[in-house]
């Protein structure tokens, strides 16, 4: 079987289970986020981040952004089903499911057209 390279014109989008981002620490997350927009890919976190780590991650590109290399991030996030994901317990108590499905590329390549409780969708071009 041969073997492909990838297309140069196309836009690469990474799928990164919640089980990898669970084994790094709160920066650790941040950097590969960061990097990987940085290279102009779009990112899909499985599980989302925290709201801590959320606030972390937009303070830190906001220091990182420059008019010539890197315009920032545009960061779009929903809830699971959150009645599916918890245990009786847990809604009897009130507590809120923290997944959720979150999506963040450059800003320069991707744009919200919709979003809503069951979908987000974007429009994401070349440089």
């Amino acid at each position: 079987m041969a073997e492909t390279t990838p297309d140069t014109d196309g836009v690469q989008i990474d799928l990164i289970s919640g089980a990898r981002m669970d084994g790094l620490r709160s920066m650790e997350k941040i950097r590969l986020i960061l990097d990987t927009v940085r290279d102009g890919n779009i990112v899909i976190l499985e599980e989302g981040l925290s709201p801590d780590e959320e606030s972390k991650l937009i303070e830190v590109t906001m220091t990182e952004i420059s008019p010539d290399e890197f315009n920032g991030i545009e960061i779009e996030t929903y809830p699971k089903s959150q009645t599916a994901d918890q245990s009786f317990l847990g809604r009897l108590m009130g507590k809120e499911s923290t997944k959720k499905l979150t999506v963040i590329g450059p800003a320069n390549q991707i744009e919200t057209l919709h979003k809503d409780e069951n979908l987000i969708s974007a429009l994401v071009s070349r440089k």
